[in-house]
């Protein structure tokens, strides 16, 4: 596994312009209109443990497709940043994101449609330690010292909710942990502590249970100590430029895929319910807590 040292907020900030700056030199590129005869709706995936699940992916876009009358093309990166770089891009019509980037990238994006799971569109982020952690640590408070697994440095529930704990704690979230790390993917975090690299982490829920639902193999290796207050579920977005007629089409393709049998084996698969429109209210506490932190929450 290829883990990463933990930088600075301030770190990120300018790596994330400078990466952006460096990709739109060498390519030439420069933002423009998305939809063309020319090329498919292309669609961005943030790294989840759907990057190991090739063919649902495949069946998924195959689907969107059909009901879309248009190719389809599903963008896969190894990190937010990256999702995050194609959208400021104009590179990619519709991406599913995690919160954090969607507060983030504010008036760039618009809200297309919010999971459901377990039949509401809201996810928290948990707490993870071995589950042969001799020491039983139960909490946050518990884990002043650990080497700790982070998501993405663009994650809600993998990296701004533990640190925000942190401060709710009165700890500084530069120097609580021993040693931390970035593995670039939620279900890399549980792998990362279960297999010993991290004493402990911090997940998505809904990849967390997905995974001991259809992997338990995966997370049977960890134990979840705390659960964090609901965020609004990783929404679907648009690029701004979207024509008002393929932003409606696709809105309703995914909020119909219940009521179509394949849809609804689809949606059994992916582990989510559905989808709802949805209010970009629902992430106030992200941007609240990323406030707190100095993060930009909008263009």
């Amino acid at each position: 596994m290829n883990f990463e040292a933990l930088p600075s907020g301030n770190m990120r900030r300018r790596d994330f312009l400078r990466h952006l700056t460096v990709i739109a030199a060498a390519a030439g590129l420069a933002p423009s209109a998305l939809a063309t005869p020319s090329r498919p709706i292309r669609v961005g995936m943030t790294p989840a443990f759907l990057h190991d699940q090739h063919t649902l992916l495949a069946d998924w876009r195959l689907y969107l497709q059909e009901k879309l009358g248009t190719p389809v093309e599903f963008v896969q990166r190894d990190s937010y940043r990256e999702t995050m770089d194609l959208l400021h891009l104009g590179k990619l019509d519709f991406a599913w994101v995690c919160d954090y980037p969607y507060v983030y990238l504010g008036s760039l994006v618009k809200l297309l449609a919010v999971p459901l799971n377990q039949g509401r569109p809201y996810y928290r982020s948990y707490l993870i330690v071995g589950a042969d952690d001799f020491l039983r640590r139960s909490s946050m408070s518990d884990l002043k010292g650990a080497v700790f697994a982070f998501a993405d440095p663009y994650s809600n529930t993998g990296y701004l909710a533990p640190r925000f704990r942190i401060r709710q704690l009165g700890g500084d979230p530069a120097t609580f942990f021993r040693r931390t790390f970035f593995t670039w993917s939620h279900r890399k975090v549980i792998e990362a502590v279960a297999k010993g690299f991290a004493e402990a982490g911090a997940v998505d829920s809904f990849v967390w249970d997905t995974l001991n639902k259809l992997k338990p193999e995966l997370t049977q290796g960890t134990r979840v100590i705390e659960r964090s207050p609901e965020y609004g579920f990783p929404p679907f977005i648009a690029h701004r430029s979207v024509a008002a007629e393929d932003f409606a089409r696709m809105q309703k393709v995914l909020l119909d895929m219940p009521k179509d049998p394949t849809g609804k084996h689809l949606l059994d698969r992916l582990n989510l319910d559905g989808f709802v429109v949805g209010d970009r209210r629902m992430y106030d506490s992200v941007a609240d807590m990323m406030r707190v932190f100095g993060e930009q929450t909008g263009n």
